[in-house]
């Protein structure tokens, strides 16, 4: 050893890496930790002074599996590859490091920089062939072992998981009764517990459970652990997490679940390696053991429960959601007919009084100017109560139990099948133990291969069951007499009861989602269209075409036909003649209110209608002022005194004039020799 030590290692630092993997091993293993301080005597015997000799501890209590968190040795390294570092002290190569890739690296910056290794076996130059292959060999020996411990570790919490004996932590509600899980004894904490059960069930949300507990003015307990108050209750205020966290646990159920969630590595932001726990679906749980223990609810309620959770997601946009306690109906239950997306709610007018179902993510994408559609609530809510109404009759529930009637024979059939399988699986187990337990012991290659058939037959039998359960539990109908009766006297009762002011609008929705799936909404062909495709909870779909009333303006707008009418009755009499002919027919305006004069002027404006035509042989005044070149109100002076011949039914109407030979000629001298009028020559037509 003192052979490969030279001058160059002594004029260099030693530093003594000191690594426990644990904080427990550190308070623990006390001896392992003093012998590692102690390498600092052997390298003041093998020549270093007490200056050189720099002791690497702040790694006490962490993993050598990987470099995260292992300042020490991050420092180690560095000044290995700076030449600053004559030997490496450690008590044996797992200390340094258990994963291959930092050993390595580790031992090929010592054979550039002439750094040795030494340990309790010897002294090594990673620079020599042989001392290299040693110290790589001991490196792989190290995450060799690692292998091996954890895989024995893990092999045996496999092994008690699966009896069901291996203790974690427990969730509250819950305490060890010796080796045993039982409720806590404490009534309130039961009390507690139970109410978050209760609350969800009625109230279908988390957010909504919270809110109740804060209402009530309820507290929720919570286990500490570690420090003074390790092991005890705490109670305070529930939060929406835990509310999750207890409605997610199969340990409310009755259930051990080991597997839940397993480590997995990743890849950082900055390149290490992380190990971090992921939440494990429930077909890969590993061990499941129903009715371990005394549960607060059953099984089907905790999946109950679980696909509730599921259904309220808002970030997905197939889903339904929960019902909740908006004003429309339909919530959450429509398509886009465009883009596939899910129709939102916004409430519109002064307070929210009038909900709109919109779909704007195309907009909200910038993939459009406008929104796919915005279609009022009122009409679409209406249509589908209606149609709900109409197909929840005694005639068609009777029809759906002969249905169902026919499908539980059919399951039945199947299942009589499923239970040939297992009583053949069964003879098979029977007659394979028979044929073990006959064979002579000391012929142990025969003993050994009858024995692999009785475990394969068993193995065969225990699939075969729990595929039976599988099937029973998805596939499986099965109602009973009096529940049929019951269904069909809620069939009789279910108008009533939908349109009963005591139903709250949540629980509408609740009996929607119970019948239909979701409704596509496509525009149709014609303006104020619309064409629901409902999608029933049996896989049935159906199309309802729904004509939306027209806005205010095409609403007060008079149709062509009535416009015509107007026009022509204005041909013939005037605007006080056709009201009293409209209002006698008893007609009413667009708003539903009885015609009046300005009415019909306001149409013959709006639609240029003139007024009676004039007798023949008369002339308008707008015909005098053109034909004598003169004002309009030269022509209405000639009749306030008298010149022209002028007549008119009424006030308000227009004249007709009758113009003589003798009249115009004096009309056409009175212009040509009045000096006040400096217009043109007259029109001699």
């Amino acid at each position: 050893m003192i052979s490969k030590i030279a001058d160059r290692h002594l004029s260099r630092e030693a530093c003594i890496y000191i690594r426990q993997s644990t904080m427990g091993q550190v308070r623990f293993n006390q001896e392992s930790t003093e012998r590692q301080y102690n390498l600092a005597s052997k390298a003041q015997a093998l020549g270093w002074s007490s200056e050189r000799i720099r002791v690497l501890d702040r790694d006490l209590g962490q993993s050598g599996a990987r470099t995260t968190n292992r300042e020490d040795f991050k420092t180690l390294v560095s000044d290995v590859a700076m030449g600053q570092v004559g030997a490496i002290f450690s008590l044996e190569a797992s200390r340094l490091a258990r994963s291959n890739q930092d050993w390595h690296r580790l031992l090929e910056l010592c054979a550039i920089t002439s750094t040795l290794v030494i340990d309790e076996d010897g002294c090594y130059d990673p620079a020599e062939f042989n001392d290299g292959l040693v110290l790589g060999m001991k490196g792989t020996f190290a995450q060799a072992e690692l292998h091996i411990i954890r895989a024995r570790l893990h092999g045996g919490k496999i092994n008690k998981a699966h009896k069901g004996e291996l203790h974690f932590a427990l969730p509250v509600g819950f305490v060890f009764d010796d080796d045993k899980t039982a409720l806590d004894p404490d009534q309130e904490v039961q009390g507690a517990v139970r109410t978050v059960f209760e609350l969800f069930e009625r109230e279908s949300s988390a957010y909504a459970v919270v809110r109740r507990f804060q209402e009530l003015g309820l507290r929720f307990p919570r286990r500490s652990y570690g420090g003074a108050w390790d092991g005890k209750l705490l109670w305070g205020r529930l939060t929406h997490s835990r509310v999750l966290g207890i409605l997610a646990n199969p340990s409310y159920a009755g259930t051990y679940v080991f597997g839940r969630y397993q480590a997995c590595k990743q890849i950082g932001p900055t390149g290490e390696i992380r190990t971090q726990s992921r939440l494990m679906p429930q077909d890969e749980w590993r061990v499941v053991i129903p009715g371990h223990h005394p549960g607060y609810i059953t099984w089907d309620q905790f999946l109950a429960n679980r696909q509730r959770l599921a259904g309220n997601r808002t970030n997905c946009e197939v889903l339904a959601g929960p019902a909740r306690e908006g004003l429309c109906l339909l919530q959450g239950l429509l398509l886009c007919g465009i883009c596939g997306r899910r129709l939102g709610v916004r409430y519109t007018g002064n307070g929210g009084l009038y909900p709109i179902y919109q779909c704007n993510w195309r907009h909200r994408e910038a993939l459009s100017r406008q929104a796919c559609m915005n279609v009022a609530s009122k009409p679409l809510d209406d249509a589908i109560a209606e149609r709900l109404v109409t197909a929840v009759t005694p005639l068609t529930i009777e029809l759906a139990l002969e249905a169902l009637t026919s499908l539980e024979e059919r399951d039945k059939a199947i299942a009589a099948q499923w239970q040939r399988r297992i009583e053949r699986a069964r003879y098979d187990v029977d007659l394979a133990e028979r044929r073990y337990e006959a064979v002579d012991p000391a012929n142990r290659l025969i003993a050994s291969t009858l024995e692999k058939r009785w475990n394969d037959a068993m193995q065969r039998l225990l699939e075969l069951e729990a595929e039976l359960a599988n099937f029973e539990r998805q596939t499986l109908r099965t109602i009973t007499a009096e529940q049929k009766r019951q269904i069909l006297q809620l069939a009789s009762d279910f108008p009533r009861l939908w349109t009963a002011q005591t139903t709250a609008a949540r629980d509408r929705k609740r009996m929607l989602r119970l019948l239909i799936r979701d409704i596509t909404v496509v525009k149709g062909p014609e303006p104020k269209l619309l064409r629901l495709h409902i999608r029933w909870q049996g896989g049935t779909t159906e199309t309802v075409e729904l004509h939306l009333a027209p806005n205010r303006a095409e609403a007060i707008r008079y149709h062509d036909t009535f416009v015509a009418q107007i026009r022509a009755l204005a041909a013939i009499h005037d605007d006080d003649e056709i009201v009293a002919l409209l209002n006698r027919d008893d007609l009413t305006s667009s708003t539903g209110k009885p015609f009046t004069v300005s009415m019909i002027r306001w149409i013959r404006y709006k639609h240029r209608i003139p007024g009676p035509s004039l007798p023949a042989g008369t002339f308008s005044v707008s015909q005098v002022r053109e034909r004598y070149g003169v004002s309009m109100w030269v022509v209405y002076y000639w009749i306030d005194r008298g010149l022209i011949t002028a007549q008119r039914k009424k006030p308000g109407l227009p004249y007709a004039i009758t113009l003589t030979d003798a009249t115009d000629h004096s009309l056409r001298d009175w212009v040509a020799k009045s000096p006040r009028l400096a217009s043109p020559s007259p029109n001699p037509n």
